[in-house]
């Protein structure tokens, strides 16, 4: 079992960055894909990147492609996404999701892939 908690969030100006962290525990993080997801009011959440255990192999999504990168370190037990030119349509709560996987290059994009999810951590961009 995996449990995920979120940080890194706040306020930011559009045009600036900011670096989410997931933090997991459990002993198998190295065997799961990870994912990041957000849901902004009113809106379904939507997939923003994954990244398979190894670390091999990466999506994003295309409102997200060329403005974040997702990476993770299996040694530390941590994911990150790294969120620049931030507009304020990335407003969100954004969710860190796990999935136990037996290949190295397993990767999801759904959520309803993810077994274990943390509690979010919100991001707001002001124009």
């Amino acid at each position: 079992q995996v449990q995920l908690v979120e940080s890194g969030g706040g306020l930011v100006q559009a045009g600036g960055s900011l670096r989410l962290s997931c933090a997991a525990s459990g002993r198998t993080f190295s065997s799961y894909a990870m994912g990041w997801f957000r849901q902004a009011p009113g809106k379904q959440r939507e997939f923003v990147a994954a990244i398979s255990w190894s670390g091999g192999k990466i999506a994003h999504a295309d409102s997200a492609k060329g403005r974040a990168t997702i990476s993770r370190d299996n040694a530390k037990n941590m994911v990150y996404l790294q969120m620049n030119m931030l507009k304020p349509e990335d407003t969100a709560v954004y969710y860190c999701a796990a999935q136990g996987s037996l290949r190295s290059s397993d990767i999801y994009t759904h959520s309803d892939e993810y077994q274990y999810w943390g509690r979010g951590t919100q991001v707001t961009v002001s124009s």
